[in-house]
């Protein structure tokens, strides 16, 4: 198996940009992401959202390490809502699913478990 590196992430340029597929109404978030995906169930990359609030649906088990910016995500089922900004690490185990609120563009790189 190769090593994967990605250098400098807070400037690396993201090959993929696309409108959150399940938006809560204006501004609309576009999702920006360079990845890699591993035939073992792992997948890693770098992530950017501008600002916009949206549903989580992911269900893969996933670390992310926020780079900058500023946001929150409040679990389903009534859970406290988290207030995440640049340099904050989460840990979201596999079926979290809620509502990001990004309101200044975030940055994050991120390994999925599936």
């Amino acid at each position: 198996m190769s090593i994967t590196q990605f250098k400098n992430t807070a400037a690396l340029e993201l090959e993929e940009s696309n409108p959150v597929a399940m938006p809560l109404g204006e501004p609309v978030a576009i999702a920006s992401t360079t990845s890699v995906e591993r035939d073992d169930g792992v997948e890693t990359g770098v992530w950017e959202c501008t600002p916009g609030r949206w549903r989580r649906q992911i269900t893969a088990q996933e670390f992310c390490h926020f780079i900058s910016g500023r946001c929150t995500f409040t679990p389903d089922g009534g859970g406290e809502t988290l207030h995440i900004q640049g340099g904050d690490a989460l840990m979201l185990p596999a079926n979290t699913l809620g509502i990001w609120d990004i309101q200044e563009t975030v940055r994050k790189s991120y390994v999925l478990i599936f």
